[in-house]
């Protein structure tokens, strides 16, 4: 008999996710462009719509009911195959905790959120990923990845870290091709910095299949990460299963008033977006003629850029140089990304001074 509580095997085996950070080694205060947060905070709206929530002594409504009735009437969505959650991770690992064990696969993009291997460890199930095509997610690698024993794909579409994004024809042939027993989640935790006219349609699958699961979150574009909003839409069936396992109060009052205020706000999502696709752009293009010194932004339609790094300047080096400049960037070895950085989109002058440091850094690796 052991001589304290232990650990089930593939809880063992993991280790916890971790954040982006905000300091420089030696703990010096960072701009903070490694965790994809939106740079100009959030819609006004929201600090009076916190002001006005509930007192902290009374719980929550536990079902988020007003929340999920503005969602349904801006998506067009029965409330009822809507679920809300402590940010969209509460809503991933529930869908992976009901459908997945041991003895099961959950397949996903090699380059990937960095969570989704830790949602199939920590129900046992063995995490698989598709290769890749040029850093990107693809369809049929993903397909390939599928055999008896996968019961969930998972897609963040737009990608993180990547940045690269299925259209609705690709995430619909995606789709057809799995056996109906296998749940297809789409993660689209960055869909409002998508272009006008770019749709995945996962919410029109969502609607019309019975294995197919759409998760958003309130912590990009809306601006309150730190409240942890999430929600979910999918068949009834689905959305029981989430209920069953999701906290019984899991999003705070706070939380939900600051939702239903950003929701409301839809001129700051769309200043959002068109702020971003052009500091997105004002870094890649900054850092093009660098090509000939191995270094490539990659294509994104996210609030990042993910740049590699294979040249004289490596990314450990390059990240020093940009810390050195006062701004803490994601290196991402883990994800087998050593060569790589990911870059939130921050404001036009953090787009310049970053792209700057990184010249200089190239200029003195010759």
């Amino acid at each position: 008999m052991a001589d304290r509580p232990t650990l089930k095997p593939w809880i063992e085996c993991i280790h916890a996710y971790v954040p982006g950070k905000s300091a420089g080694a030696d703990g010096t205060p960072l701009v903070k462009l490694s965790a994809n947060e939106n740079p100009l905070g959030c819609s006004p709206a929201v600090f009076d719509a916190r002001a006005q929530a509930a007192a902290p002594g009374l719980y929550p409504d536990p079902d988020s009911t007003d929340l999920r009735e503005a969602l349904g009437a801006r998506f067009g969505i029965d409330p009822a195959r809507i679920v809300c959650g402590t940010g969209s991770g509460e809503l991933l690992h529930c869908a992976v905790q009901a459908f997945a064990g041991p003895g099961d696969t959950v397949v996903m993009p090699r380059y990937s959120f960095s969570l989704y291997p830790l949602l199939a460890a920590k129900v046992g199930a063995e995490a698989v990923p598709a290769p890749d095509a040029d850093y990107a997610a693809s369809a049929d690698s993903l397909l390939a990845s599928v055999d008896d024993r996968t019961r969930v794909v998972l897609l963040d579409n737009p990608n993180n870290p990547v940045g690269c994004w299925l259209d609705a024809g690709e995430v619909a042939r995606l789709h057809a091709g799995l056996p109906t027993d296998v749940l297809l989640v789409v993660d689209q935790a960055y869909a409002e910095y998508l272009g006008e006219g770019q749709d995945d349609g996962g919410l029109a699958l969502a609607a019309a299949h019975d294995n197919v699961l759409v998760t958003r979150t309130f912590s990009k574009a809306y601006g309150i990460a730190g409240e942890r909003v999430g929600w979910a839409t999918g068949a009834p069936h689905l959305i029981d299963a989430i209920n069953r396992l999701r906290g019984a109060f899991n999003v705070t009052a706070t939380g939900q008033a600051a939702a239903l205020a950003a929701l409301g706000d839809e001129a700051f999502v769309e200043r959002s977006r068109a702020e971003n696709a052009a500091n997105r752009e004002r870094l890649a293009g900054a850092l093009a003629p660098l090509g000939n010194h191995g270094i490539r932004a990659l294509p994104s339609e996210g609030n990042f850029v993910l740049v590699l790094f294979d040249g004289a300047l490596n990314a450990a080096a390059a990240m020093e140089a940009i810390a050195a400049a006062g701004y803490a960037v994601r290196h991402l070895p883990g994800q087998g990304l050593g060569n790589a950085l990911r870059i939130t989109v921050g404001k036009a002058i953090d787009m310049e001074a970053v792209a700057e440091a990184i010249r200089r850094a190239v200029e003195k690796a010759g």
